[in-house]
């Protein structure tokens, strides 16, 4: 079975739906709105004039809100659809960004550029069957003293809701629908991966990167999970037996000199 092809129309499938959705809401978009959010933002501090990598972009609302914010923006996903809207969105809000088609271990592969940031975030690392060979492309993407900056949601929410935790060499295979709104229940098969915190971690340094920081966050900025309350100002929240679970965990890796 060929998961690389399974996902790719999955997600090619899944921009169609989410450029309509108010989940992304991307008129508010176009006109100014930024879609990062504050642990983000406060983790990666300022990019201007810095070159920024965004890995596993989607259709490059997080990767033009860092253009727009002074950086020099280079994005990559596995769907052709996400990365030509992506592109035609760049064009005409005349931002400072490139996008390219590709999954990441082929760019891994081809790529010859070291950037100052590399960035990827919420629900990406569940895509990848190996996290070795996506530290190695980090790795070879930054340049000494650059940094890597995940965020990304917690794995323990994954358990409570029936998945696996620890790595495993084949993936799950299910017929699911897109966690926006205007999902109408249209399914698509998808191949997804557990991947424990300890993995990443190692992954990471393995590849010669240094660990500045790894924090957890019981909230999330999105309303994506069943059963998710919302706390003013903080965001939306999920627990079990009368206390807060992780929903968010972020990581900042350095290139050493």
């Amino acid at each position: 079975m060929d998961y690389l092809a399974i996902n790719k129309h999955a997600w090619d499938q899944r921009t169609k739906i989410h450029l309509d959705s108010s989940f992304y809401n991307l008129q508010a978009f176009v006109d100014g709105k930024s879609s990062l959010n504050p642990i983000e933002l406060a983790q990666v501090g300022h990019v201007k004039n810095k070159s920024l990598l965004h890995l596993q972009c989607h259709f490059g609302q997080d990767s033009l809100s860092w253009a727009r914010l002074g950086a020099k923006v280079t994005g990559i996903d596995l769907s052709t659809e996400s990365i030509a809207t992506a592109q035609q969105l760049a064009n005409q809000l005349q931002l400072d960004a490139n996008f390219i088609n590709s999954d990441i271990y082929q760019f891994g592969q081809d790529n010859t550029i070291q950037y100052d940031i590399v960035f990827t975030s919420y629900g990406v690392l569940a895509w990848l069957p190996d996290l070795s060979r996506w530290a190695q492309t980090i790795a070879g993407a930054l340049r000494p003293g650059g940094e890597f900056h995940l965020v990304e949601f917690h794995p323990f929410n994954d358990v409570l809701c029936g998945y696996g935790y620890f790595a495993q060499t084949q993936p799950d295979i299910e017929d699911e629908v897109t966690y926006t709104e205007n999902h109408n229940n249209q399914t698509e098969t998808v191949a997804t991966w557990p991947h424990p915190i300890s993995e990443v971690i190692n992954a990471l340094t393995q590849a010669g990167l240094t660990i500045a920081s790894l924090n957890e966050h019981p909230y999330s900025p999105y309303n994506c999970f069943e059963g998710l309350e919302y706390i003013k100002n903080k965001g939306y929240r999920l627990q079990h037996k009368g206390h807060n679970i992780p929903l968010v965990y972020s990581v900042k890796a350095i290139k050493v000199l």
